[in-house]
């Protein structure tokens, strides 16, 4: 194996970076008679103790490079000052208590609160206690029926790998032993005798990147050990995601199979009866279904089979086949996501990225249309049939998440709780525009800034994208973006194909060999905004995680005089290898992988950013960042990337790799990791933009 030692040179002066050796070594793959060299596949042992050096020592290079920028702790000192407000969610009831989450401003992790029927308020459960560095996190929990009894599932490090502890909600007291290695899944009660939950084999070798593949649906009794748990679905039928759920009447177990991130099977069992068969409702990948209520046998499904755009159908369970269903809600030409709570249907539909709300009764009829407070995003709408109040929350690029309270009945909202923010929106607007892509496609985008902003090509500009997976980026407020703002910053977020916002049409034009339409529509949003002088290559900063990592890799070695800072997050940078990970290969629906066929190798090959980063080309300033722990996309795509860029950049733009140890995927991150991680990106892309000053600190 060769050492390559690296030098480039910091961005604002001569001082040069001397990068950590990333050793190569000789590994070679066989695609279809294409032999590929993988040179950094060591790094893709998590385990080693020379990966744990090179991660080590990466880290003290760009530390080291943040350390000397002269804005650094200012931009700290505001965003945790802006941070610092209590945040308090949305109420729900289980048994005689209403439960809450609140921080209050800078807690780590958010407090499970509750109040009694007096209103006497304690601490039900504290993360913040978990562990000593705040790195272990609260996940998913369910209360049994009756709320006496609670499993919540925490993660440590971020990891996908959770624990499920149950307690006696109304003692406090850890009832039986932790039940582990669950991964990628809910819990459901069936009502207070037991649960259910998922997960797969633990996998020989690391429990980080070993391949998962064969997910379970299992019982766990109260009173019993996690060994007599029984496998509900799964061991018999190989699928890589399966999940249970109890209908709220207890009556019925739907459970739902797939074997990628879209398509699912759907099944159904009687729970009433002992021994019940598992129904089918649909045997194959070709929709995304789910029962989203009952009303005794009658079942209502949310489909987009025959509707791109979904649909509720009813069917009785008796007979609850496709070709039985009947229209609830029809199909519109806008995406339907809908909910239940208290007795009402409540159609949250998206008109170009943007919430509107439709309110139904269970015999179809329209109640009325919901007034929101605004253009944004609307979200909420569930709960308990017997709950008298509904809740939803409403934000968008300038307003911080505000709770509403709905009376059903009056369809009267008024604020719960409005958070007290130290920013200004009236100062701040958004605008949408629609652009043109490569091949035509019209393209939604929403810009926001400060009023007033001079179209002069110098504001600095952070374009924001993810386009894959049917996920919609839709307008949320963001205090390390209202940061940005006030620091005379333009935020960009367009809604590429690959999304969500416009139904599964939208959603396959960003697929497979239709993937480069995403980098297509990402790249014209750039020009976009250089064309109408909101900035210019010397002040753009592209940015985005996971999906979104791959979006940035692939822009940034396909147009690289484009921006000047490029900040992959968590990505997925290796698109041959992808599928062997964890759980990777359940994201062939959206890419397809290196061994379909000759013709997806070469399309695949053609845009991985790990194999299109050549020699003697000059990229953005570029910061990697990932988590030491994550094992969603595992932390080897990001090290092989930032190796890559290391030998080959030409020029004096630096590009470093930024590792949190002990983090993952970015589920459970702690406050206090997630403001450093914002304050160094922040920094890094002003700096490499030529600022020596922030041009506003408040």
């Amino acid at each position: 194996m060769a050492l390559i030692p690296t030098i480039a040179s910091f961005g604002q002066n001569n001082n040069p970076i001397e990068y950590p050796e990333t050793k190569k070594g000789e590994t070679v793959d066989v695609y279809f008679g294409t032999k590929v060299n993988d040179p950094y596949r060591w790094l893709e042992d998590d385990r080693s103790g020379e990966t744990a050096a090179w991660v080590e020592a990466q880290n003290k290079v760009t530390y080291a490079y943040l350390e000397q920028i002269p804005f650094r702790n200012a931009l700290k000192n505001r965003l945790e000052k802006l941070w610092n407000y209590e945040k308090i969610s949305a109420p729900f009831i289980e048994g005689d208590f209403t439960y809450y989450y609140k921080n209050d401003g800078l807690q780590n992790q958010s407090v499970l609160y509750r109040k009694d029927k007096a209103g006497k308020e304690s601490i039900f459960l504290d993360p913040n206690t978990f562990s000593k560095d705040g790195t272990t996190s609260l996940g998913v929990l369910d209360f049994s029926r009756d709320g006496s009894k609670v499993a919540y599932a925490i993660s440590e490090g971020g990891s996908d790998w959770r624990k499920v502890i149950l307690m006696d909600a109304l003692t406090n007291k850890v009832m039986e032993d932790t039940i582990i290695d669950v991964k990628f899944s809910g819990l459901s009660w069936k009502g207070n005798e037991g649960f259910y939950y998922s997960s797969y084999d633990k996998p020989k070798g690391s429990e980080l990147s070993a391949k998962t593949d064969q997910h379970k649906l299992y019982f766990h009794k109260l009173g019993t050990s996690q060994k007599e748990d029984r496998v509900i679905f799964g061991a018999d039928q190989k699928r890589r995601y399966v999940g249970g759920s109890v209908t709220e009447d207890d009556r019925y177990l739907v459970i739902t199979a797939s074997t990628s991130t879209y398509g699912n099977e759907l099944f159904i069992k009687d729970l009433t009866k002992a021994d019940s068969p598992i129904i089918t409702i649909v045997d194959n990948f070709n929709s995304d279904n789910y029962v989203m209520d009952n009303d005794g046998s009658k079942l209502f499904i949310v489909t987009d089979l025959n509707a791109p755009n979904k649909r509720i159908v009813t069917v009785d369970v008796s007979n609850p086949k496709a070709e039985n269903w009947k229209d609830f809600i029809p199909e519109t030409e806008n995406v339907l996501s809908p909910s239940t709570c208290s007795g009402f249907i409540f159609a949250n539909y998206m008109i170009d990225a943007v919430s509107a709300i439709k309110q139904y009764d269970y015999s179809g009829n329209l109640i009325r249309d919901i007034q929101l407070p605004g253009l944004g995003t609307a979200g909420g709408f569930s709960g308990k049939k017997k709950d008298i109040m509904v809740y939803y929350s409403f934000t968008n690029y300038t307003t911080p998440g505000t709770i509403y309270s709905l009376e059903p009945k009056s369809g009267e909202s008024t604020v719960y709780e409005k958070p007290k923010v130290d920013f200004k929106s009236v100062d701040y607007e958004s605008k949408q525009v629609f652009y043109t892509s490569k091949d035509g496609t019209r393209i939604p985008m929403i810009i926001t800034h400060k009023k007033g902003l001079e179209l002069d090509g110098k504001n600095p500009t952070m374009l924001y994208g993810y386009g894959g997976f049917n996920i919609s980026l839709t307008p949320s407020f963001s205090i390390s973006n209202a940061v940005w703002m006030e620091n005379g910053g333009v935020f960009a977020v367009p809604n590429l194909r690959g999304g969500g916002e416009y139904g599964k049409r939208w959603h396959d034009a960003g697929t497979k060999m239709q993937k480069q339409n995403v980098f297509d529509d990402f790249i014209a949003a750039a020009e976009y905004l250089i064309a109408q002088k909101y900035t210019s290559s010397d002040f753009l900063a592209v940015r985005g995680g996971s999906n979104g990592g791959l979006l940035v890799g692939a822009a940034m070695t396909q147009r690289p005089e484009l921006m000047k800072v490029a900040l992959p997050a968590v990505g997925v940078m290796d698109m041959l290898r992808y599928h062997t990970f964890t759980s990777g290969a359940g994201w062939a629906y959206d890419y397809g992988t290196a061994q379909d066929s000759q013709a997806m190798f070469k399309y695949i090959k053609g845009y991985s950013p790990v194999h299109n980063v050549k020699a003697g080309t000059q990229y953005p300033a570029t910061m990697v960042t990932t988590g030491d722990h994550d094992d969603r996309v595992v932390p080897a795509h990001s090290f092989k990337f930032a190796a890559e860029l290391q030998e080959k950049q030409d020029g004096n733009h630096p590009t470093l790799i930024r590792i949190d140890v002990k983090a993952g995927h970015g589920a459970g991150k702690s406050v206090s990791a997630t403001i450093q991680e914002n304050v160094d990106i922040q920094a890094f892309t002003l700096y490499n933009m030529g600022f020596k000053v922030l041009p506003k600190v408040e």
